[in-house]
């Protein structure tokens, strides 16, 4: 019998476990290039205006997401149980990780980094 989903009431109690699920530098490297991709295939949707490049961003995204997770981190990605907060905290990682900050945001949550 599977454990019902951890409730969390806001994504500041969700971020350290999102971070626990991506310990892994490849893993969250991954997420890093599927993110920035995404950023890409917006501004082709908008100048192209194809709103079919928007799904492709998604699977672009998801794809390097889901790899980095089974393949990689050997763990199930986060967005099947809480989707809005690991949409959200995706960006948020990507941020850091473009600013630098991602070891730091590791080390204050006390995640031990792969």
């Amino acid at each position: 019998m599977s454990q019902p989903a951890k409730t969390y009431n806001n994504l500041k109690e969700f971020w350290p476990f999102y971070l626990s699920e991506h310990s892994n530098r490849t893993n969250r490297n991954l997420h890093f290039v599927g993110t920035s991709m995404v950023f890409i295939w917006l501004g082709l949707a908008i100048a192209y205006l194809n709103p079919w490049y928007l799904l492709v961003a998604l699977f672009n995204a998801y794809g390097f997401a889901w790899f980095g997770h089974f393949i990689i981190e050997k763990n199930r990605p986060a967005t099947f149980k809480y989707p809005v907060k690991s949409f959200v905290s995706d960006f948020r990682m990507w941020f850091y990780t473009l600013t630098g900050q991602i070891g730091k945001q590791m080390q204050e949550h006390n995640i031990k980094d792969k």
